[in-house]
């Protein structure tokens, strides 16, 4: 009998090794030969700017791409420390599963199985560092649970503020883990956890304070959908399935749901399994759920299957058949990825890098501002290792970190190359054909833009009636380290003060202010008064009123927050 557990156990080892590498191996070839999703360009720029904080997420994603990008700046090293945490997860996994007698077979074939571990076994985003840190969490909890010590607890806290710095999801692991045991309230060394956690935090706290919010105002404000659609919710646990494995998710989840609580180990990894996509099955009331946003709850899925796998050995004829299929089907993707060949919704990683480098020999060594979201003046900036492709972020789109970094400064009075991806009149005069698309270039001299100037009314939430004139009082600030103005006197691009109100269907009805607003100059950090008048829409409904301050040849920026405006 001992001989017998002896070899079982090297045989496990071996098994779970041997994935180890092939994963490993597999991750670093992938991250290698695919081009970036626009998400991790964009992060790339956070590793430019380190800070405590961004206008959509903490700062942990930034050093992970910090710490690879140094080492080497092409994918793989913007990737390495995202693959390196992914094979470390899932030992750490394995050793988590070793109490319950779990088989390293079953266990390598659940994690094969699951398209959300492939695709964030190399792609960085803050899904990867909050996947690996509640690994982290995992592991010591569950030794905490059972040896109340003053170490745990200190190496708990340090975790759990290295989890709020991942992603802000990380709130949703805490509460459960509180709720699944909430003896732990009575223990001392818990609210070191706290403690220790919340002072680690602070710095962020603090950014978010500087910067008024901007992260929970955009996530849970302005990211919400104005009606619902019943597609974003019936399409959301398809989604979940999917990525548990296209063919046999359904059964991964029945069997991770279906496990036995024997302890309160599993206790916290069913509650947390459970209420994590529960939670955002109902946050798909309010707007579209990505896939990705569940992963953190994918790590006590993992080992709740594997639990129930020992719980109840004896498996469906069917089951390894099906998963073998299963891991086919993912595998096939991969390399046809690696191969070069585009696939759905990852023709986005394709063609890029070419499309940055023709920008860059049109514009050479001047600023390139784009009107298209941060995804290609992201990409435009790593592949050209630049920072001076800018995102001007128009009032028909979202804020971005590029409303609060620098480089919007540096282009002032400045002659600029604009890219877009439709013709404008009197400004683009050629065009960038590549395989990724085409795109219109044309130069604009002595650059005016004013995204960063912010434009308060006082109130987010209104109703007027219809068809009649209304004043705001608008106090409006100079948040650059120099003096700006808005006058048109001897100026090539006049600036605008415009009201937007957006209907449902996101048409806006604009008006603009009279021209005593271009008689307001403004010291740095300085703020005046200003009053506005309006007609309210003749036409009753709700509508999202948007301040926005507008100059030749752009758009007009998003200057204030959305006011939720109701025409009665």
């Amino acid at each position: 009998m001992p001989g017998t557990i002896v070899s079982y156990s090297l045989q496990s080892k071996k098994i779970i090794w041997y994935f180890l590498f092939g994963w490993t191996v597999l991750n670093i070839i992938q991250g290698y030969t695919l081009e970036l999703h626009a998400d991790e360009a964009y992060y790339w720029l956070y590793s430019r700017f380190l800070d405590w904080g961004y206008f959509d997420h903490p700062p942990m994603v930034a050093l992970f791409i910090r710490f690879g990008d140094s080492i080497m700046h092409n994918e793989l090293g913007l990737r390495i420390l995202t693959i390196t945490v992914s094979t470390l997860s899932f030992y750490i996994l394995w050793l988590i599963l070793k109490k319950y007698n779990a088989s390293a077979k079953l266990f390598v074939i659940v994690i094969a199985c699951m398209f959300m571990c492939h695709m964030y076994g190399f792609t960085t985003t803050p899904d990867a560092p909050l996947f690996f840190f509640a690994v982290v969490f995992y592991y010591f909890y569950q030794k905490y649970i059972e040896q109340d010590t003053w170490l745990l607890a200190f190496v708990l806290g340090l975790v759990v503020a290295c989890l709020l710095y991942s992603k802000y999801h990380a709130v949703l692991l805490i509460s459960f883990t509180i709720i699944s045991n909430i003896k732990l309230l009575k223990r001392p060394s818990f609210w070191l956890i706290v403690m220790l956690a919340g002072i680690l935090f602070i710095p962020h706290i603090l950014w978010q304070v500087h910067h008024n919010f901007p992260s929970l105002n955009y996530h849970l404000s302005e990211r919400s959908a104005e009606k619902y659609h019943p597609e974003f919710t019936y399409l959301y646990p398809l989604g979940q399935i999917l990525m548990a494995g296209p063919i046999i998710g359904w059964y991964l989840f029945y069997k991770g749901f279906s496990t036995k609580i024997t302890d309160a180990f599993i206790r916290c990894l069913m509650v947390n399994c459970i209420g994590t996509p529960i939670f955002f099955l109902i946050s798909s009331f309010r707007g579209e759920v990505q896939p990705q946003w569940t992963y953190i709850s994918f790590a006590p899925l993992i080992l709740l299957i594997v639990i129930n796998f020992a719980q109840k050995p004896n498996l469906p004829k069917w089951f390894l058949p099906v998963a073998y299929i299963n891991i086919a089907i993912i595998l096939c993707v991969r390399f046809a990825l690696i191969a070069g060949i585009p696939i759905g919704r990852l023709q986005s990683q394709f063609g890029f890098k070419q499309w940055a480098y023709a920008v860059m020999q049109r514009a050479g060594d001047n600023y390139v501002v784009f009107n298209e979201g941060f995804q290609n003046p992201s990409k435009y900036d790593y592949y050209n290792n630049t920072l001076k492709g800018f995102s001007y972020d128009s009032r028909y789109y979202r804020g971005t970190q590029f409303d609060i970094w620098p480089i919007e400064d540096s282009i002032q009075n400045k002659r600029v190359l604009y890219v877009l991806q439709y013709k404008l009149k009197g400004i683009t005069t050629d065009s960038i054909k590549v395989p990724a698309g085409t795109w219109y270039t044309g130069w604009v001299n002595d650059v005016r833009t004013y995204q960063k100037v912010t434009v308060d009314n006082g109130n987010y939430k209104m109703s007027l009636p219809s068809g009649q004139k209304h004043t705001f009082g608008l106090v409006i600030k100079n948040p650059y380290p120099f003096a700006i103005n808005f006058s048109n006197t001897g100026t090539i691009h006049h600036v605008y003060l415009d009201a937007c109100f957006f209907d449902e269907k996101g048409d806006a009805k604009i008006q603009t202010a009279d021209t005593t607003f271009n008689h307001i100059a403004l010291k740095p950090q300085q703020s005046t008064y200003y009053k506005f008048t309006i007609v309210t829409p003749k036409q009753k409904g709700p509508y999202d009123l948007v301040f926005s301050i507008r100059t030749d040849p752009f758009n007009g920026s998003k200057n204030s927050r959305i006011v939720k405006f109701t025409a009665n």
